[in-house]
């Protein structure tokens, strides 16, 4: 079975709906429409309008886009198709995380401002500025962590207050004493101040430039195409309804503002101060309320389109793989703490303006490298199923093109400036990226082979045959890779030259008879002995001397007096945390075609996970991974549960093999599933993690253990990972504290 991460989808109609507009409608109109007319004057609406009907070009072509591939990462998964994993793709993957990251701190501070409106002091102080846009981010990445349900549930609640309160909004000023009038709008009579046609068609993108993050919702839309159900009918009328829902509001919204006041040029609470001429303080304090939930709205989409192309991003390989692990939640939980940390800090910058048209200019890339990607696809796939195809092509994606480039041309050169050094950043830790993995493969190309142990302590001469095949197949599959059969003799018989040259041919015996596992699977193998006082300590020193140790391998004794010996040699063994340890319990091995692996999402569970990989691909076999779940779970919890198992594979061994089956079983007792799951098929061998306690008592590696040991006809090799004492107790205490983990 192979795959990948994938996120749930749980989104539905309305909440992807909200996410592309009330995301959007957000902080937006109500900081930047002040800085609108500034620009342009009264020919901001103009702008406003002309923007958004235009951004119906570049819509269009996402609906084809989003559902030909309904995958996370929006832009990136598009030229990723078109054009493969080259630097192309990681620059538009990279640019569309910075840009909601910059839009999340727009948001941010949007929200601080809007909140300045009961809290005056906020708005003379850069610090309250500041320490409010950071704790609403905060507020946010809690959210986010805990699931995209409950993020999608606040924002349709969010959502439908701020169209209910921009609803007040427009009829008030359209019908009030003291709100709009054309006499106000147009005071000079005219839209443009200037005479000069290209003055005033410069004038009208450049302010497109300043605002156009605020039409990116579809972008929004496509980037968690992913977690939307039904994604063939939903995505295509989600963008749609909320570009739709975002052009009327915004042309209606400046139009109330710059008819109601000739004096809210550069202002961060223009909405605010002209809703409080015509409805008085009653309407300040709606539309102060609204201002924050729609800055909180925008926090909201904008981190969680940003974490999912960190998200995708990381699965690709592109940035770091941790930015990739989900939580139970099925949410990228690293990503988020990753984003938000991010745009806490870039709410330093706090300039609106600027922030404004750094994150306008990298979406703007971002969509016309995209819009170029469907003219790429549909040469390149001509018979792939397209659930929505776009009208008028190739115009439609050829226009959506040149309007990025004419909007990126009129943007503020600082804030270009900025994304080229953005861009200059991204490609060198592209090719350092690439130039540093070339150099660790080139490196581990050139060690000298048998760097790294397998160590296989001699305990009886009967019974170690199998245990040798075991140590041989692991170290076949893994680079550099030596077996060493050591003996422990004590001082005593060290001094007895009789005894010494007796152990002295039984370890050159078992050598001669083994070493032909080791040779057919061209394993370098030699015998060692030490002397100490006991045979634990032995071990533990021949580790400590030469810490290249990567498995302890034992056999499992057979009587009741061997197995009290035996756990007095293992346990300071196992709590020196040296190295890792297997134990196998023999009932004969003859292949190694069908393995099983119980995982319940213990430290040691997930070893036996790699442990099992090794010795299949050594053999060309299969591996089975099955997790127990209550029989009572509905199946909702029950996809999860696959998703978490999945999960768990893939942080073990990056992938999920093409030999290896994932399973969920229902039961209420973990051994009788375990020993019934090896009576319904033929198993070689049971793979299993050690239990998380101490190592000591009746025990030594868990009743479970124990039990699926007597219970099933199969051998059993039981593993713990290596884990000093003090981070074992941490880890445990960690566990306890949140026991779903």
């Amino acid at each position: 079975m192979a795959g990948k991460r994938t996120l749930k989808r749980q989104l539905n109609l309305p909440q992807v709906v909200m996410l592309g507009t009330a995301g959007t409608l957000g902080s937006g109109v109500f900081i930047l429409s002040g800085h609108a007319a500034a620009v342009a004057g009264p020919a901001a609406i103009w702008a406003i309008l002309i923007a958004g009907i235009l951004s119906f070009s570049i819509a269009l072509n996402y609906c084809e886009l989003a559902t030909t591939y309904p995958e996370t990462g929006g832009a990136m998964t598009y030229v990723r198709e078109a054009w493969g994993k080259g630097l192309i793709a990681f620059l538009v993957g990279s640019m569309d995380c910075i840009s909601s990251t910059f839009y999340t701190a727009l948001s941010a501070v949007g929200f601080a401002y809007s909140a300045s409106v009961f809290f005056p002091g906020l708005g003379t102080s850069a610090l309250g500025i500041g320490a409010v846009a950071i704790a609403a981010i905060l507020l946010f990445v809690i959210l986010n962590i805990l699931g995209v349900t409950k993020v999608g549930n606040l924002q349709v609640v969010m959502g439908g207050i701020l169209l209910l309160a921009f609803a007040i909004y427009i009829i008030g000023g359209f019908t009030m004493p003291n709100g709009f009038s054309t006499a106000t709008l147009l005071p000079l009579g005219r839209w443009f101040q200037s005479d000069n046609t290209g003055i005033n068609i410069g004038l009208i993108f450049k302010t497109i430039a300043l605002i156009y993050a605020m039409y990116v919702g579809f972008e929004v839309i496509a980037d968690d195409a992913e977690e939307v159900k039904n994604p063939t009918k939903n995505i295509p009328l989600a963008i749609m309804i909320s570009l739709f829902l975002i052009v009327v509001v915004y042309t209606l919204v400046i139009t109330v503002a710059m008819g109601t006041s000739s004096t809210i040029a550069g202002s961060e609470t223009a909405i605010s101060d002209t809703i409080r001429m015509f409805l008085g303080t009653p309407g300040a304090t709606i539309i102060g309320i609204a201002g924050m939930i729609g800055a909180l709205t925008s926090i909201n989409s904008s981190m969680l389109s940003a974490t999912r192309e960190s998200f995708t991003l990381s699965r690709d390989g592109a940035w770091p793989g941790f930015l990739s692990h989900l939580n139970k939640a099925r949410v990228p939980y690293l990503a988020i703490i990753f984003i938000g940390a991010v745009s806490i800090l870039i709410t330093g910058v706090g300039a609106v303006d600027f922030l404004s048209y750094i994150t306008s200019g990298g979406y703007l890339f971002v969509l016309f490298l995209s819009n170029l990607s469907m003219i790429t696809l549909r040469k390149k796939y001509p018979f792939i199923h397209r659930p929505f195809k776009v009208p008028f092509f190739p115009l439609t994606p050829i226009v959506a093109s040149l309007v990025c480039l004419i909007v990126l041309r009129y943007s503020e050169v600082r804030a270009l400036i900025f994304m080229a050094g953005i861009l200059a950043i991204f490609t060198l830790y592209y090719y350092g990226h690439l130039g540093i993995a070339s150099w660790q493969a080139e490196h581990k190309r050139s060690q000298d082979p048998g760097r790294y142990r397998i160590l296989v302590p001699i305990q009886h001469n009967s019974g170690m045959e199998n245990l040798i095949r075991i140590g041989a197949r692991i170290a076949n599959v893994q680079s550099d890779v030596s077996m060493c059969l050591l003996q422990v003799i004590q001082p005593q018989v060290s001094e007895n030259e009789n005894a010494k040259a007796q152990l002295e041919r039984s370890r050159q015996y078992m050598l001669e008879k083994f070493i032909r596992h080791a040779v057919e699977r061209n394993v370098p193998m030699y015998a060692k002995t030490v002397t100490n006082t006991t045979p634990s300590e032995g071990i533990i020193e021949e580790m400590r001397n030469d810490n290249n140790v990567r498995l302890l391998l034992f056999k499992w004794p057979v009587g009741e007096s061997e197995q009290v010996k035996f756990n007095e040699t293992l346990e300071p063994i196992i709590r020196s945390g040296l190295s890792n340890v297997g134990i196998l319990f023999d009932r004969g091995i003859d292949r190694l075609e069908n393995i099983l692996v119980p995982v319940g999402g213990g430290y040691h569970s997930k070893f036996a996970i790699q442990v099992a990989e090794s010795l299949a691909k050594a053999d060309n076999g299969s591996v089975d991974v099955i997790r127990m779940v209550d029989e009572e779970l509905d199946d909702e919890v029950y996809e999860d549960q696959m998703a978490f198992l999945q999960e768990i594979v893939i942080v073990q061994l990056d992938n999920i093999p093409g030999n290896m089956n994932l399973h969920i079983v229902r039961g209420n007792d973990p051994a009788s599933a375990i020993i019934e799951e090896t009576r319904q098929r033929d198993y070689d061998l049971v793979v299993i993690g050690s239990f998380e306690g101490d190592t000591h008592g009746e025990y030594l590696f868990g009743e479970l253990v124990d039990r699926v040991r007597k219970g099933t006809s199969a051998s059993v090799l039981v593993v713990r990972h290596h884990e000093s004492p003090a981070a074992s107790w941490l880890r445990r205490q960690l566990r306890s504290s949140n026991p779903r983990t």
